[in-house]
């Protein structure tokens, strides 16, 4: 099959940009020929797959740029603050057309079997434009745009529902889809995301060797991790707060690191040094490289969100055998269970400190470790939602 995949971010820096890359990774490597439109503001490395970055003005004095403005998001990500609420009516604009355009352009030329929107927004709005079948993925974070920025619903609705079928990546998102975009239940599927099983494993890292390419050099006695944007919805004000409880409360040493970067940095700073977290420490936005050993180091990898649509760095967690605790919403109970983990409430610093104090210091964390590892692998493997995927494609061509 050929297959065109149209993201509304670079392939690195977001949820949808790592599932787009791996996807595209994924399908290319079992014989099929696939091409990604995504936005960019510098320059990208080859990758095994086909690329059409659409380029952004982005904070640097580059001029190599199509649009004149940086990229929008439902959030932040780490190139870029702009959010799609910010746009105003001739930006809005603009960012349809250029979507829309190159689209039609590479569907003209690459002439795909079937087109793969990311998040039901504008590029399954683009895709009906070229007349080709096509499938859409929801993310989650599109859901909070949907709800936050009526201009955008003509588009996103038309999109969502002349898609052949829509792919939702837990039963949250997928109760949402249904009642925000009236998709029927025959054209809706839950597809858990898939995670790099060639990235993210269990290795032999030193622990002092990690710690002192993040520049900090001291060794704990326990590690805490967090990945993702420093924003609202992720929780990280709730983890500085478990943070000075488990600080206060442990004769150990524990260090919490802290890695991703976002709109919040400066105020979670400032939290941070009023509640004269000692240990804590906030490590700027780090390669999926450096999230591995991270990961491998970490006693405890904690996702401490009020809003989290499915949670792939949890699952990358525990594929480095890190056991994670979550927040008891989004797609997080769809899969952390107390054998590798435990959930606790939104805004509840008390009860996550209680659950990292209890990973800390459990007599089983060899075995939790090792059955943490295995679980992500049985379930969780990219080759498990290939199949899935690839399973829909030929639904809607055939």
């Amino acid at each position: 099959m050929k297959i065109l995949i149209i993201n509304h971010f670079p392939l690195e820096g977001s949820g949808s940009g790592v599932y787009t890359k791996n996807i595209a990774k994924e399908l290319t490597e079992i014989g099929h020929k696939v091409k990604v439109i995504f936005p960019e503001n510098r320059k990208v490395s080859p990758e095994i797959f086909e690329m059409r970055p659409i380029m952004f003005r982005g904070d640097d004095s580059s001029k190599d740029y199509e649009i004149d403005f940086n990229f929008p998001c439902f959030t932040s990500h780490p190139k870029s603050n702009t959010t799609f609420y910010q746009l105003n009516k001739k930006q809005m604009r603009d960012y349809i057309d250029i979507m829309v355009k190159v689209t039609k352009e590479e569907a003209d030329k690459f002439k795909p079997d079937i087109i793969h929107a990311q998040h039901l927004w504008i590029a399954p709005y683009a895709a009906q434009k070229t007349g080709v079948p096509y499938v859409a993925t929801v993310h989650g974070t599109d859901l909070k745009g949907f709800k936050q920025d009526k201009r955008y619903h003509t588009y996103a609705l038309k999109g969502a529902q002349n898609a052949r079928k829509v792919i939702t990546i837990s039963k949250q998102v997928d109760r949402e889809t249904k009642e925000l975009y009236h998709i029927e239940d025959e054209k809706r599927k839950i597809v858990y995301n898939g995670y790099d099983t060639k990235l993210f494993k269990v290795k032999n890292v030193s622990r002092k060797d990690a710690l002192e390419s993040f520049g900090i050099n001291e060794i704990p006695d326990y590690i805490v991790s967090f990945a993702g944007k420093l924003a609202y919805f992720k929780g990280v004000d709730i983890l500085l707060k478990a943070a000075k409880i488990y600080e206060n409360q442990m004769k150990e040493k524990i260090m919490t690191l802290i890695a991703g970067n976002g709109v919040l940095y400066d105020e979670l700073n400032k939290l941070k040094n009023f509640l004269k977290l000692k240990n804590t420490f906030f490590l700027g936005h780090v390669s999926q490289e450096q999230l591995t050993d991270l990961y491998n180091i970490a006693d405890v990898s904690v996702v401490p969100s009020r809003s989290e649509p499915f949670g792939l760095v949890a699952i990358e967690a525990l594929a480095c055998g890190t056991p994670v605790v979550g927040t008891n919403q989004g797609g997080l109970p769809d899969f952390i269970n107390e054998d590798i983990g435990a959930l606790v409430d939104v805004d509840d610093d008390i009860a996550l400190a209680e659950a990292i104090i209890n990973e800390l210091v459990r007599p089983d964390k060899k075995i939790r470790r090792e059955r943490a590892h295995e679980y992500a692998v049985n379930n969780f493997s990219w080759e498990n939602t290939i199949k899935e995927v690839e399973k829909i494609y030929k639904e809607v061509i055939f």
